[in-house]
């Protein structure tokens, strides 16, 4: 891949993902980390139902459900149950992004139109997971990263509403001094503490917080000694909203965009954990990516059918493995069974539950402030270009003016007040635009659908030709040069194939070019090896070149880039070439 992720040292990391560990240190590893999610996974619900002032008794049932689907889903994450999961450590917690979506939906139409809202969208990620290669160029980094931002600003207010009025008999500097020690102990941490103690800076946070709040009487225990320490709690169903009124269509898009954002943040996920659990470099399988995206959806759809908020992949997975230098598969599993059982021990969550309001509102804004810092490291893992930076500002300072109704509110109509009268969903929409408006600078796209054969050489040949010709009208020399890339491209392709090669197989090629570059991609069904390796073989010359190397050797000296995207049933190759560079690419 293109972006540039750290590679894991051979020594620094201990077990990568196919190895064993002990039995011992795998059950202490899973524990730390399960003890540095809980809590979000615990209080995001509790926050959603409090923010809509549901009823208390609703609060153990969710979050019964919210714990149990986080266990199932990563152990299906960890050990991959045919297209789901992606075969990682990848923890699985309750989604902070939902939390404005689910607190409007809950206040419009009850648990049963969250609920319906929930499925829906789920299946809409099962959709992207299956067409992944189709959305690669829409559904980016810089749109996602946007798109978090203004979650951010959307959800920041429903932080200050933790911190109340004072309270009758309550000293006027006991909440406030509360929240300060929380988050003073969080920033202290942040900033000067070691790696690891920055993991926990959250916990111990809310340690302190809640310590200090105990000292001054205001820590109420009822619910801890009322809860059972072992037991399920009062289950609730609250059924569907299948009227499909108004207000479903009014919030559809807004959760389809949370949905979509929470996708593309497993979508990095998936791709840094695959960087840092094998010894040498490894090249990205995006059928891992899109088992990754599989299980989210899985996680959605139960969280959905069982009445409890949607769940997401934590980023916390590629911190500990960078940490601890473990990315064994059974650590991942063991983080499952513990959630798992945790979800049967009502006072644990008993425990975060009863946490004192000041302590959840600094916790929350902690919490919303790493959520904008992701969105920032997304658009930079984009490139931020001048286009880029301006579609990034345009975005979000539009969608914060319709989120505070500045921006001509009294003459919305109707039917589009929900979209712009919303921060998050109208600067999404404003940033989709202006990043199919830049798309606009690429000149136009030809393809060409054929099979795998000596036939398709020729044909991919003169398809490149005449795109140069006709597209790019440029000279003979440089059409040649494109001509010979899309040739030996397709004859690699046949070559890895030797004799198994099936005449009828499906073979996709497309063209189009930004600037001086064109991009050249070619879809064909599942390749047995990774053309990274080949590459890599012919490249170092430790071996003999084999006829199958051979075309690589050629292209290495006129592409810029090229890349092996492997996905469910299909495998694609895309290459960037400048065809009026004068001189080859040195390699």
């Amino acid at each position: 891949m293109a972006e540039n992720l750290p590679q894991p040292d051979a020594e620094t990391l201990k077990y990568s993902v196919n190895e064993q560990p002990p039995g011992g240190l795998s059950w202490l590893l899973a524990a730390q980390t399960v003890a540095l999610i809980i809590a979000g996974i615990v209080l995001t619900p509790a926050i959603v139902l409090r923010g809509a002032n549901m009823p208390q008794s609703m609060e153990a049932s969710v979050i019964f459900f919210a714990v149990l689907i986080c266990g199932v889903t990563t152990i299906i994450q960890a050990r991959r149950v045919w297209r789901f999961g992606a075969g990682y450590i990848l923890l699985m917690g309750t989604s902070g992004a939902f939390i404005a979506v689910g607190i409007t939906a809950l206040e419009m139409g009850g648990m049963p139109l969250l609920m319906t809202l929930i499925v829906v969208s789920a299946l809409i990620q099962f959709l992207l997971s299956h067409r992944l290669v189709l959305l690669r160029k829409v559904i980016t980094p810089l749109v996602g990263g946007t798109t978090i931002m203004l979650l951010a600003v959307t959800v920041m207010p429903i932080a200050f509403n933790h911190f109340p009025p004072v309270e009758a008999g309550q000293a006027a500097f006991e909440a406030p001094l509360v929240a300060g020690v929380s988050l003073l102990t969080i920033l202290l941490l942040s900033f000067f503490g070691t790696s690891q103690l920055r993991l926990w800076a959250p916990v111990i946070g809310i340690v302190a917080g809640a310590v200090l709040a105990w000292a001054f009487g205001d820590f109420d225990t009822s619910r801890i000694s009322e809860a059972a320490w072992v037991g399920l709690p009062e289950l609730s169903w609250h059924g569907f909203d299948l009227t499909f009124g108004q207000n479903f269509w009014v919030l559809l898009p807004a959760f389809i965009i949370v949905t979509l954002v929470g996708a593309i943040e497993t979508f990095g996920d998936a791709i840094a954990i695959q960087h840092m659990s094998h010894r040498k470099q490894h090249p990205v399988d995006f059928r891992t990516v899109q088992g990754a995206l599989n299980a989210d959806g899985l996680g959605n759809l139960l969280s959905g059918l069982l009445g409890t908020m949607p769940n997401t992949t934590y980023s916390t997975s590629i911190s500990v493995v960078d940490l601890t230098g473990v990315a064994s598969r059974r650590v991942g599993l063991l983080c499952g069974v513990l959630l798992l059982a945790l979800a049967f021990f009502p006072k644990i969550s008993a425990v975060i539950l009863s946490i004192p309001e000041p302590v959840v509102g600094a916790y929350l804004i902690v919490l919303i402030l790493l959520l904008f810092m992701h969105g920032v490291r997304m658009v930079a893992r984009d490139g931020l270009t001048y286009e880029k930076g301006f579609i990034v500002g345009m975005g979000f300072w539009l969608g914060v003016g319709f989120q505070q109704k500045a921006l001509f509110n009294d003459v919305i109509p109707d039917w589009l007040a929900p979209i712009l009268g919303n921060g998050m969903t109208s600067g999404t929409l404003i940033t989709v635009l202006l990043v199919a408006l830049l798309g606009l600078r690429r000149k136009g796209k030809v393809s060409m659908d054929t099979l795998l054969s000596m036939d398709a050489v020729r044909e991919a040949g003169e398809l490149a030709q005449k795109f140069a010709e006709r597209k790019l009208k440029i000279s003979e020399r440089g059409a040649q040069r494109l001509r010979l890339v899309a040739e030996e491209t397709v004859l690699a392709l046949i070559e890895m194939r030797g004799a198994a090669t099936d005449q009828g197989q499906k073979l996709h090629i497309e063209l189009q070019a930004e600037g001086k570059e064109v991009e050249l991609s070619v879809g064909v069904a599942p390749l047995d090896h990774d053309i990274h390796d080949l590459i890599d073989a012919s490249q170092e010359g430790s071996k003999p070149l084999a006829m199958s190397d051979l075309p690589f050797r050629v292209i290495g000296g006129l592409v810029d880039t090229l890349e092996h995207y492997r996905y469910f049933g299909l495998d694609f190759i895309t290459l960037t070439i400048d065809p009026l560079r004068k001189t080859p690419r040195p390699g």
